[in-house]
């Protein structure tokens, strides 16, 4: 899925939530759209938490 698709998919899925929803829940909606997303990135290989658990391990 390319970002224009996903960018208006996310737009989307906010607009509605505004619309038949409060302020309040576009929050909610939008910040589980980031989790989402952050987790489809790291799912994909796109982002390597490799070497940050490394570094956290390594301080102890």
């Amino acid at each position: 899925m390319n970002h224009i698709v996903f960018g208006t998919a996310v737009g989307m899925a906010l607009g509605f939530a505004l619309a038949f929803g409060s302020f309040g829940q576009m929050l909610i909606v939008a910040l589980f759209a980031a989790l989402g997303f952050g987790a489809a990135k790291v799912l994909s290989g796109e982002v390597d938490l490799g070497s940050y658990r490394a570094n956290r391990s390594g301080r102890r």
